[in-house]
């Protein structure tokens, strides 16, 4: 059985919307606000968590942003996401934009639930904020992995939006990337 895995970057309070700035939120471009020292770090947290990942699930949106920026990169970590399988969750979408992707035309929170059933390993998403919310709605994310950015935005979509009910995570590992972000990690829990 496989496992979901949302990883995310975020700033201090809890935004994720336009990190590059690219799409025109008055607050976005947050992530080019790091040091060279700090994005050496986050890139090694990055290939790291794609050697882990079996697949890589997506949202159309977030797919196209990769799609334009991957395939064109070389090196370790641009090779094994390129030649990692991907699904991409997209009603739109007739023919995915990056190689070895595969779209998922159904509901969503079925495929999630059919590919967790399928894939042995870790199934990571990124980006995809509505996939996310859908995902944690219906109980299907396993761990969270939040790179931190020490920046509050004071607006913008967040990581979490509105939950039919209480998100019970539990601290599965903190750790310091570079000198400025913080990598933290949260399995999901039944209980205190």
């Amino acid at each position: 059985m496989g496992k979901i895995v949302v990883s995310e970057n975020v700033s201090l309070d809890g935004v994720v919307q336009d990190p590059t700035g690219e799409e025109g939120f008055d607050r976005g471009g947050w992530f080019l606000r790091i040091s060279d020292r700090d994005r050496a770090a986050w890139a090694g947290a990055g290939l790291e968590e794609a050697q882990r990942g079996e697949a890589l699930l997506l949202g159309r949106r977030t797919e196209g942003y990769f799609a334009a920026r991957w395939p064109s990169r070389t090196g370790v970590w641009a090779d094994r996401l390129n030649g990692m399988p991907k699904y991409v969750v997209s009603a739109t979408l007739d023919k995915p934009q990056w190689a070895n992707s595969m779209i998922l035309t159904g509901d969503p929170v079925a495929e999630a639930a059919k590919l967790k059933q399928e894939l042995a390993g870790e199934i990571v998403v990124n980006g995809s904020t509505q996939l996310v919310h859908a995902l944690l709605a219906h109980d299907l994310v396993d761990e969270l992995r939040l790179i931190v950015f020490p920046v509050v935005i004071g607006a913008g979509r967040r990581m979490f939006g509105e939950m039919p009910g209480a998100l019970l995570l539990r601290l599965a590992g903190a750790r310091a990337i570079g000198d400025n972000l913080t990598k933290l990690t949260y399995q999901r829990t039944t209980g205190a």
